[in-house]
């Protein structure tokens, strides 16, 4: 877990300005107005599920603001699936304004322009992932987010949310934690999907959340040296013809895609301090390459040096 903010060990003075940091930071937000009506009380908690997070927060009222100028200038895209905890909160995008009561899931697409916050004391938490890993298209998405409490799973996701967050200290320092994580996004993805009544559409659905599936398994056994095609089919009780098809239709070569992250974990280990005393041999083989040779050639074809070149610098 990470604290990212607690003002009951802050000085009064310094409160307003710690909120605004820490929820631009954690929210990706452009601003972030604190209402001055009562003195600043927050606390932001952060807890890792492999590619996924859950964040919560508790405060006095604010308001995040995403611009589209901020938008347009953003890196990357992301989702924030929320569950209202207390309070009433209030979200705008675009011409469309929600209001938020306790127990609401609510859909934000963290990359587009939105407003949302509350007044009073409120607490909310969300499930926050890459657009790519929950791998819907953007249109279905918007149409299904006002659609939420149509969908049978609308109260096992809400559960869900809620139960992780209250076991969170424990669950994400479990080995387990990037299975969850990849789950909880699954389990996002049904919700969006049976929202929304699309039976082509959800057909689709079922192979994007296949691919998802794909790419959980393998970073979780990058280090495997056997993993390929035939173990990956076997672990998700598919045939190897259906995984080729699948990952065809998601344009992903699932064989280079699967060194092309072996290497980046190998790049990102050989220059950690607390592997100063492994040798290169010794940090191909922990990721997967079962002969150096080989590592040391892909590693030069994917980084134009080599690794003990990279290392060096």
């Amino acid at each position: 877990m990470a604290v990212l903010l607690d003002t009951a060990t802050l000085a009064p003075r310094d409160r307003r300005d710690a909120l605004i940091t820490t929820m631009r930071e954690a929210a990706g937000v452009t601003r972030v107005d604190v209402e001055d009506d009562e003195p600043v009380r927050a606390r932001v908690d952060l807890w890792t599920f492999g590619s996924a997070s859950i964040l919560r927060a508790e405060s006095t009222g604010f308001a995040n603001v995403r611009t589209a100028k901020a938008a347009r200038a953003a890196s990357g895209e992301h989702i924030a699936i929320g569950v209202h905890e207390s309070g009433v909160a209030r979200y705008q995008a675009g011409t469309t304004l929600r209001m938020v009561p306790a127990g609401e899931i609510l859909v934000v697409d963290v990359s587009r322009p939105f407003t949302f916050g509350w007044r009073g004391f409120g607490a909310a938490q969300s499930l926050n992932t890459w657009t790519e890993d929950l791998a819907l298209p953007a249109d279905l998405v918007r149409r299904a987010g006002p659609r939420l409490r149509s969908s049978p799973l609308y109260g096992l996701f809400s559960r869900h949310v809620l139960d992780i967050t209250r076991n969170a200290d424990l669950l994400s320092n479990s080995p387990a934690a990037g299975m969850l994580g990849a789950a909880s996004v699954e389990l996002a993805r049904a919700l969006i999907a049976t929202a929304v009544d699309d039976v082509a559409c959800t057909r689709d659905i079922v192979e994007q959340t296949l691919i998802v599936q794909v790419r959980a398994y393998v970073r979780q056994h990058l280090r495997d040296p056997d993993l390929g095609p035939g173990t990956i089919a076997a672990a998700l009780a598919i045939s190897p013809r259906h995984l080729h098809r699948v990952c065809a239709n998601a344009n992903l070569r699932l064989e280079q895609w699967i060194i092309a992250c072996r290497l980046e974990q190998a790049k990102a280990e050989l220059v950690h301090p607390g592997s100063r005393h492994r040798s290169i041999g010794t940090i191909s083989r922990r990721w997967g390459f079962k002969d150096q040779t080989h590592f040391t050639r892909r590693f030069r074809l994917a980084f134009g040096m080599l690794p003990s070149e990279w290392r060096r610098t």
